[in-house]
């Protein structure tokens, strides 16, 4: 079991040691195992970190989530759905960020990073700012950077890499909600609320996480046969143009 430090954990959960500090003193986040003087935190921590980001994000007050996690493990049916939400919240890729400073981003993609194109990146999620004085940033997704990186030094300018950025992100989530609708339209006929903290959401947390490699594997295959057929269609536009030009 893969166990980290405090400025581990902090980095992989993608905030800062000092709330991981606050919310271990309000209680939302169980104590490290000690070892000596250090601390160690374990994938669960990792997981609940996590939940209480998300929740966060989504408006939750510290008191309001620390009500949730105490009813949830007083009761059977709420316990289930705090596995339910953690499915839910868990990351989908196994992915380690990186850490990297501006020059590192811009040396990376072998030009200058102005500050729109930053932001933009921010925006989509790229890059995180990891620094006060935003000279410094979290990498989620390190292929990602990558894959931008390899469109620039083929010659795509910066930010129509972002824009194709943007565009396929708006086209992934839409296959993410396909997924996700089609995994709750086939679970027994009920309402919302009870997919969530009746005895099924067991059941849906079960699915979420099976669901995980499959839907993966569908976009890797779909995408490539797509890209087979682009492909095909461009050498069949090239060999019309070589032939025109050689008059055939």
């Amino acid at each position: 079991m893969t166990e980290y430090r405090v400025a581990d954990l902090a980095r992989a959960a993608q905030t800062s040691v000092r709330n991981v500090r606050v919310y271990q003193d309000r209680g939302l986040l169980p104590p490290p195992r000690r070892e000596g003087r250090i601390g160690l935190y374990n994938e669960a921590h990792l997981a609940r970190l996590r939940l209480i980001n998300r929740l966060l994000a989504r408006g939750y007050t510290f008191a309001t989530i620390g009500e949730l996690f105490d009813a949830w493990n007083k009761g059977k049916d709420l316990a289930d759905t705090l596995g339910l939400r953690e499915a839910l919240t868990a990351p989908w890729t196994q992915e380690e960020p990186v850490r990297l400073t501006r020059a590192e981003v811009a040396r990376r993609f072998g030009t200058p990073f102005p500050p729109m194109a930053v932001q933009r990146a921010i925006e989509l999620g790229m890059l995180v700012p990891d620094s006060k004085d935003g000279s410094a940033f979290q990498v989620p997704s390190p292929s990602l950077l990558d894959a931008g990186c390899e469109l620039v030094a083929a010659g795509v300018p910066l930010d129509v890499v972002l824009d194709l950025a943007a565009s396929v992100q708006d086209d992934m989530s839409r296959v993410a909600q396909r997924f996700i609708s089609l995994l709750l339209d086939h679970i027994a006929d009920t309402d919302d609320e009870k997919h969530l903290t009746g005895p099924l959401s067991g059941e849906v947390a079960q699915r979420v996480v099976r669901l995980r490699p499959y839907a993966q594997r569908t976009v890797d295959a779909l995408l490539l046969m797509a890209m087979q057929r682009e492909t095909d269609r461009l050498l069949d536009q090239l060999a019309g143009r070589t032939d025109l030009a050689n008059g055939d």
